[in-house]
C-alpha cells in the first residue's frame, strides 16, 4: 500500500469534513479512497456513454476477427 499527500484548498477540506460529519466517510483517507472509486466508476460509465454513441453513429467493424486482425 502507497501513501498519497495531497494539499487541499479550503473548499476541497470542507467538503472531506462534510463527507465525514454525515458519514459518508469513516476519515479523511476513507474520503479520498472512495471518491478515487467513485471517478473510476464513473470513467467506465462515459467509456460505455462513447461505445454506444459509436455503435449509433456506424462506427462498428464486422466480420471475421481473425480477418481484422491481419
Amino acid at each position: 500500500m502507497s501513501v498519497l499527500s495531497v494539499p487541499l484548498n479550503a473548499r476541497l477540506e470542507k467538503a472531506i469534513n462534510y463527507l465525514i460529519q454525515t458519514g459518508y466517510a469513516s476519515n479523511k483517507a476513507d474520503a479520498a479512497r472512495k471518491a478515487i472509486l467513485q471517478l473510476e466508476e464513473e470513467a467506465a460509465i462515459m467509456e460505455v456513454y462513447k461505445s454506444e454513441q459509436e455503435i449509433r453513429e456506424g462506427k462498428v467493424l464486422s466480420g471475421d476477427i481473425r480477418k481484422l486482425a491481419a
